[in-house]
């Protein structure tokens, strides 16, 4: 928040009106804002009878050091006094742009600038997302919940699980029905779940018949209290895949044990191939191939995501005539590493505990080191469709035509987006690679994310776009817009390419889509 917003007070929705307040139309809501207040969304406020937006306008600078702030706040009128290194490379984005909203006007911001002899222009909004969610990958072999079991916030149903994924598990949380098709409770807590995920802040979630987690981007999960370090190195069949030829000459079996394919060693395609003897060893579940079973036990938060804390529970009798023998060694290990011990048969062919021998460390150690750190990984996802595009071009399906055809390239805060197939833009993005705090919400309840629409000039004419309201950058950057906001320059995350030059050389002025 700026300076200026921290010299507001919070609006009270209960105020009655007064002749002095000023309506803002950014949004449904259309609050009524008196003189050095806010509104219900503290996004916009009244300064002087006029409606400010309260945080500054965002340029990145692909030129500077990632996240550097090389250019301080400037107010609505004052002259730029620090330029930007690399003119070629800023990027004006959504960020405290304003609205489009109510989506007959042209967007808060349309920027021409030169970038490699190409003329581009950046259309730049916030866009009000009354349909949108995100998608949750949390890194982890823990049971969280069976699938489509309720996740809820606040006591409240937001989402639910769905299926899981190689190392990993994922919830899909939000969306219209919970903003808007429940409770008005239920509402604000899909609402108030969703803007701290995107902003990148931790969320408790508690899942129905299964576990509490604390989600937070780009971290670690916390589940059920402990917090979690690794993802597997793969499936039980694989680990065996990977790391038969460690094992071979050191122990005579190797179980790897996974709630989704638990593997042994002299039984699998691997082991065969480098000559592993037959052990006699048995496995409580469903042969899948050989050396491969499902369903060796119920999922979980023990050895490999399954509910075992004792590995041995999963071994049947051991057959002599099959090759077990007393002395025979094993040992058994987890998909992660974490969880690994080592037994021998005695004479009657049960397997005791022994003292983990050096022998194997390295192999156990290798396990470990294969495995990726486990994080949250959140993203946004959002139906830019409706009446944002108005705020693009008069005729809103040619910028849907022109986006599927390649031509305009979408960022959400300069990050780049993958947008889904078939109509519509729908989009996807990681909210990590956008700028910290991009995200805000209207108490309707929705989402507001920034959103930005390039492409070239020409075939931005083409498509029908409000040519008369283009700007330059560096018009933009000492006038301001609209809402009388400052302006600040960052530096851009090195990770995001701007813009798709290549992509929008290629492009070409050969009409839309």
């Amino acid at each position: 928040m700026s300076e200026l917003a921290e010299r507001f007070d919070t609006h009270d929705p209960g105020e009655k009106l007064v002749a002095e307040k000023i309506r803002c139309d950014a949004c449904p809501v259309m609050c009524y804002i008196a003189d050095g207040r806010t509104g219900a969304c503290d996004r916009y406020g009244n300064a002087g009878g006029r409606i400010v937006r309260m945080d500054p306008l965002t340029i990145l600078d692909h030129a500077a050091e990632t996240g550097a702030a090389i250019v301080p706040f400037i107010a609505e009128g004052e002259a730029w006094d620090g330029e930007l290194v690399n003119t070629g490379r800023r990027f004006v984005t959504a960020i405290g742009a304003g609205t489009t909203y109510p989506d007959y006007k042209p967007a808060p911001f349309i920027v021409s600038q030169e970038v490699e002899g190409v003329d581009l222009i950046t259309v730049v909004t916030e866009g009000i997302f009354s349909y949108c969610g995100v998608k949750v990958k949390i890194d982890t072999d823990r049971h969280l919940g069976p699938e489509t079991a309720i996740v809820r916030a606040a006591g409240e149903a937001i989402g639910h699980v769905t299926t899981g994924e190689y190392g990993s598990q994922m919830l899909s949380l939000g969306g219209v029905h919970h903003l808007t098709g429940g409770s008005k409770s239920e509402g604000r807590a899909t609402c108030d779940a969703l803007l701290d995920l995107c902003n990148r802040k931790p969320v408790e979630l508690t899942i129905d018949g299964g576990a509490t987690i604390i989600v937070e981007a780009g971290k670690p999960p916390v589940i059920d209290g402990k917090q979690e370090h690794r993802m597997r190195v793969g499936c039980g069949s694989a680990t065996i895949g990977m790391f038969a030829t460690q094992w071979r000459g050191l122990v005579d079996e190797v179980v790897v044990v996974d709630d989704h394919i638990t593997g042994v060693v002299s039984e699998h395609q691997a082991g065969k191939v480098l000559g592993w003897q037959d052990t006699g060893i048995k496995i409580i579940g469903r042969r899948s191939t050989p050396g491969r079973y499902f369903k060796v036990s119920e999922p979980g938060l023990g050895w490999g995501g399954t509910s075992i804390s004792d590995p041995l529970s999963i071994l049947g009798e051991w057959n002599a005539k099959k090759g077990a023998r007393p002395g025979l060694s094993l040992l058994m290990v987890s998909t992660t590493g974490e969880q690994f011990a080592y037994y021998e048969l005695d004479d009657e062919l049960k397997p005791i505990e022994k003292p983990f021998p050096d022998r194997l460390q390295k192999s156990v150690g290798l396990i470990e080191d294969n495995c990726e750190p486990a994080l949250c990984t959140v993203l946004f996802i959002g139906g830019a469709g409706g009446s944002l595009r108005a705020g693009v071009t008069e005729n809103p399906v040619n910028l849907t035509r022109s986006v599927q055809g390649l031509k305009t390239y979408v960022t959400v805060g300069g990050a780049p987006v993958y947008v889904w197939p078939g109509g519509g833009i729908t989009l996807m993005v990681d909210v990590t690679r956008v700028p910290e705090g991009a995200f805000g919400y209207v108490p309707t309840p929705a989402l507001v994310a920034p959103i930005e629409f390039t492409l070239r000039r020409d075939d931005y004419v083409r498509l029908g776009g409000y040519e008369a309201e283009i700007r330059s950058l560096e018009d933009i950057v000492a006038k301001g817009g609209e809402y009388l906001n400052p302006r600040r320059g960052t530096g851009a995350p090195t990770s995001n390419p701007w813009p798709p030059l290549a992509q929008l050389h290629r492009a070409g002025s050969n009409g839309i889509g």
